[in-house]
């Protein structure tokens, strides 16, 4: 198992202390630090059953600078928004777990990370 987290986040900080008291074996990434490539984003948003548009953080100041918002949402459009996400990993929902069964989760409540872990 893997988060991706900012460790500024309280989502992210709330879903490592659950992982924690749940004695769950993860290893952390932080994925501003450490970013994730265009495919490995790729991958995880096939673990996740997402598209990018959906892990995308509309709000923030880098989305707002791209006009991410009124990019299409589409096939054809895929790539550049996986691209966006790289090169702006803070556009990335968080905290994002891979369960050890091959899935994901974007790991914003509690419920999502017990889910992770009963994977």
């Amino acid at each position: 198992m893997e988060i991706w987290i900012n460790p500024a986040c309280s989502k992210c900080r709330s879903a490592v202390d659950l992982l924690d008291a749940e004695g769950a074996e993860y290893t952390v990434r932080r994925y501003l630090e450490d970013v994730p490539s265009p495919d490995e984003i790729r991958a995880v948003l096939d673990r996740l059953g997402l598209e990018p548009w959906d892990i995308a953080r509309t709000q923030e100041a880098a989305a707002k600078e791209l006009g991410l918002a009124g990019w299409p949402r589409d096939a054809a459009s895929r790539d550049r928004w996986i691209s966006a996400l790289s090169e702006h990993p803070k556009l990335i929902q968080r905290p994002i777990i891979t369960a050890d069964d091959g899935s994901a989760v974007v790991g914003r409540t509690e419920e999502a990370v017990r889910d992770a872990l009963s994977r």
